[in-house]
């Protein structure tokens, strides 16, 4: 399987025409039909389902749409790399991912600083849900990370950043709730609420509360908070959060209010144990080292 057939593929499977994937390619569209049929033929399954005119991926085509992704991002990463090493010292790229959190200003702090230093250093932001962003680092996609814990990092090298998250009950200022200084266990009883669905921070709630968490009323599980938003406006439900993810937002309607007995938790920076990193990303390392490592 070549890397050329791959981004044939894949552009095609993106643009769901072959006239204008072949546009984007620069070559002429018989050239890539031919391609295309040639590398099904010898995969031994069709990728793409041709009725009424109608270019739409099968099963197997979908899978390999995903991996193709990957590889090509992979493969784009690499000879970037070598290209970079090639130049000089502060002349790369390079990619972090970032949840959402308060601490996503330390980030934007530190790349401002970098690029300062080094204005031809350039960079490239991925914001998702900390499983997500494990997952693109762990396949190399990324090469650092910013997560909020509890997370799994058994194979990551961390740094633990000083400011902590605080973990509370997003509500609706029309809610009776909004009136209370903090939130107890026992007042989430019988309300509707809406949970993370990460276990290792549905695992920590079920620790505050002492109870299951299956055990309250938990209308919905969500990824990314801003996607709760409306509902908690709403009355939907109220969220279970941390308030570095909600300060960001203009929503008036909703009041945070922290959890009692308090629960925080820190952001970690990590990277892939035993990967190579190039000079930048060693460098943007040291700066959270010097300011952060104990």
């Amino acid at each position: 399987m070549e890397l050329r057939e791959l981004r044939y593929f894949w552009t095609v499977a993106e643009e769901r025409n072959f006239s204008k994937a072949a546009k984007v390619l620069h070559i002429t569209q018989p050239t890539l039909s031919r391609q295309i049929k040639e590398f099904e033929e010898k995969l031994g399954t069709p990728l793409f389902s041709r009725e009424k005119k109608q270019l739409t991926l099968t099963e197997q085509g979908y899978f390999l749409k995903e991996r193709a992704a990957e590889i090509l991002i992979l493969a784009e990463q690499t000879e970037r790399e070598f290209e970079e090493q090639s130049k000089g010292f502060f002349s790369g790229h390079f990619s972090i991912g970032c949840v959402e959190a308060d601490n996503s200003d330390t980030m934007a702090m530190m790349l401002e600083e970098l690029v300062s230093d080094y204005p031809q250093v350039t960079f490239n932001i991925v914001s998702g849900t900390s499983d997500d962003i494990s997952d693109k680092l762990e396949k190399g996609m990324l090469d650092l990370a910013i997560l909020l814990e509890p997370i799994a990092t058994t194979n990551f090298e961390k740094i633990v950043l000083p400011r902590e998250e605080k973990w509370g009950l997003l509500v609706s200022n029309d809610s009776f709730l909004a009136q209370k200084t903090v939130i107890q266990p026992n007042d989430l009883e019988g309300i509707p609420l809406l949970s993370s669905n990460r276990s290792e921070v549905q695992l920590m709630l079920e620790n505050w509360l002492e109870k299951p968490l299956n055990a309250l009323n938990v209308v919905g599980t969500f990824n990314l908070i801003f996607n709760v938003f409306s509902l908690v406006e709403n009355r939907v439900g109220s969220a279970l959060t941390i308030e570095g993810a909600t300060t960001n937002g203009q929503h008036d309607e909703l009041i945070f209010i922290p959890l009692a007995p308090e629960v925080k938790t820190n952001c970690v920076l990590v990277w892939k144990k035993n990967r190579i990193q190039t000079p930048v990303v060693k460098e943007f390392i040291k700066r959270f080292n010097d300011a952060f490592k104990a």
